[in-house]
């Protein structure tokens, strides 16, 4: 079988780029919002939103086609543990090279944002590990991962783009955590004392509540979709074609 993928190497740059464009997106319409709107929580949450809602979208739009646009440690691991019987989907070494990615480029995509507005990066200070923030991961990652791979599994993967975006986008308003539903993201946001960050000592809850959603979105499709793992070289576009001539 010819590869018709790209390399890993050139996958694993769209995954860094992809998500560090992302965190650019959340952290600089955070300090944009709290600038153009100081003292109006909602409004600024109105704006960080929308902006997250047109950029993902972009960002899967351009980038999917090289790596399938995960820029989600939480959709890779997904990803992998759905295709692993069926030989679809991330191999192991694949994984841990997307997870690298995502999780480097979340990082410089705070300090980016952070910089492009001449905040200085410094490490946040904004707690937010409640017991509803934790359950609001919870339900957003489930949803997330649920949504992404229940378009895979019935060959609707073309509306992956604006999908997620509009499923970011409510989750936003409709959890009390606004929907990180991202471990990179989530390590990202440290870098950022503003509107946008969250503080060391709420990431491990954070990411652990993230996994425990993972888990039981995948629960939920594999009820739903007995099948979905024969899809998982479909999320969010062909990926895994690659392995072929590795």
């Amino acid at each position: 079988m010819t590869s018709t993928q790209p390399p890993l190497w050139r996958r694993a740059v769209a995954e860094l780029l992809g998500t560090a464009l992302l965190v650019t997106i959340v952290v600089g319409s955070g300090i944009a919002a709290q600038q153009l709107s100081p003292g109006d929580t909602g409004l600024q949450l109105l704006q960080n939103s929308t902006a997250t809602v047109l950029g993902l979208t972009v960002l899967i739009l351009m980038l999917g086609p090289v790596s399938g646009a995960h820029f989600n440690p939480a959709v890779s691991l997904a990803d992998w543990f759905l295709g692993r019987r069926s030989g679809a989907g991330l191999t192991l070494p694949e994984l841990a090279a997307y997870v690298a990615a995502q999780t480097a480029g979340a990082v410089g995509g705070s300090v980016l944002a952070n910089a492009m507005f001449e905040v200085g990066t410094s490490v946040s200070a904004k707690e937010r590990a409640t017991p509803g923030h934790l359950l609001a991961e919870v339900v957003a990652t489930a949803g997330l991962i649920l949504l992404i791979f229940a378009l895979a599994a019935t060959s609707r993967g073309v509306l992956a783009a604006p999908a997620v975006g509009a499923y970011i986008g409510a989750a936003y308003w409709f959890t009390s955590s606004t929907a990180f539903a991202n471990p990179a993201v989530t390590v990202g946001r440290i870098f950022s004392d503003t509107f946008a960050g969250i503080a060391p000592g709420s990431v491990p809850g954070f990411v652990a509540a993230q996994l425990v959603g993972t888990a039981l979105g995948v629960g939920i499709l594999v009820i739903l979709f007995p099948a979905a793992g024969r899809s998982a070289d479909d999320v969010i576009v062909p990926h895994g074609a690659e392995r072929a001539s590795q």
